[in-house]
């Protein structure tokens, strides 16, 4: 199992929308792809800025390729990001998934 991890940071008064949007466009976006295990939204405040970390697991690597293109560690972005993000880093990190326990 691989994880998928991206950074993003929003102003804090863009975070409810943000959050929403990321939930109606992103995660349908990952689940339709084979080989997407779960998908997490995280999110903190941090005085006026908002951080997101989305955490997607993945079966293999061909999956996550299916999703971000050939170029794994190149981060994906959606045209409606342009509205909420303050930067966009280029790159994801990955990792692999050694140990999970869930209740």
């Amino acid at each position: 199992m691989i994880v998928r991890m991206w950074h993003g940071r929003t102003h804090a008064r863009d975070a409810d929308a943000y959050f929403a949007f990321l939930e109606e466009r992103a995660i349908p976006d990952y689940r339709r792809i084979p080989g997407n295990a779960g998908v997490w939204l995280l999110r903190r405040i941090e005085g006026d800025v908002a951080h997101f970390i989305t955490m997607t697991h993945w079966t293999s690597r061909e999956a996550i390729a299916a999703f971000a293109g050939d170029d794994i560690e190149v981060a994906k972005y959606y045209p409606e990001d342009r509205d909420f993000l303050l930067e966009f880093e280029p790159n994801v990190v990955h990792y692999e998934l050694g140990a999970s326990a869930v209740d």
